[in-house]
């Protein structure tokens, strides 16, 4: 297991809702040893004006996965995990149901993670293909 502790999904799912994965509704979904799945609706919070999703709400899932799957990785009394780079490929275009993030490590060192992230629509197809890498920062007294 690369988690720092046992989490829960719904532990995850817990967390304040006032953020950006927040208002757009992601919940985590599944969690195994070495990866963390989440959901995205696809509606009027997350289209682009064409009505299909807008590539940056897929940046918002990706980076919420990773982020969060970084987190799980430290401890949070030591250390802080920031985004530090993202990049996304749009490979398909969606209009409407969910979409599901599914996110696994590429290299967990000590100062930086990075993460793979591919996205999927309702059909199982690949929506969207993201690399995100997060600093590991020591928290300052």
């Amino acid at each position: 297991m690369i988690w720092f502790k046992d989490f829960t999904v719904e532990e995850l799912n817990d967390r304040p809702k006032n953020h950006l994965g927040g208002l757009l509704d992601i919940r985590f979904t599944a969690l195994t040893p070495d990866t963390l799945t989440a959901t995205m609706p696809v509606d009027e919070r997350t289209h682009q004006p064409a009505g299909i999703l807008h590539g940056g709400a897929s940046v918002v899932l990706a980076e919420t996965l990773g982020s969060i799957a970084s987190y799980m990785c430290i401890d949070p009394d030591k250390y802080q995990a920031v985004g530090l780079e993202i990049n996304a490929n749009h490979l398909r275009s969606v209009k409407s149901g969910s979409v599901t993030g599914i996110c696994s490590v590429i290299h967990r060192g000590a100062k930086t993670h990075v993460w793979d992230i591919r996205i999927f629509d309702d059909r199982g197809k690949m929506t969207c293909i993201s690399r995100l890498t997060v600093a590991i920062l020591t928290k300052q007294g």
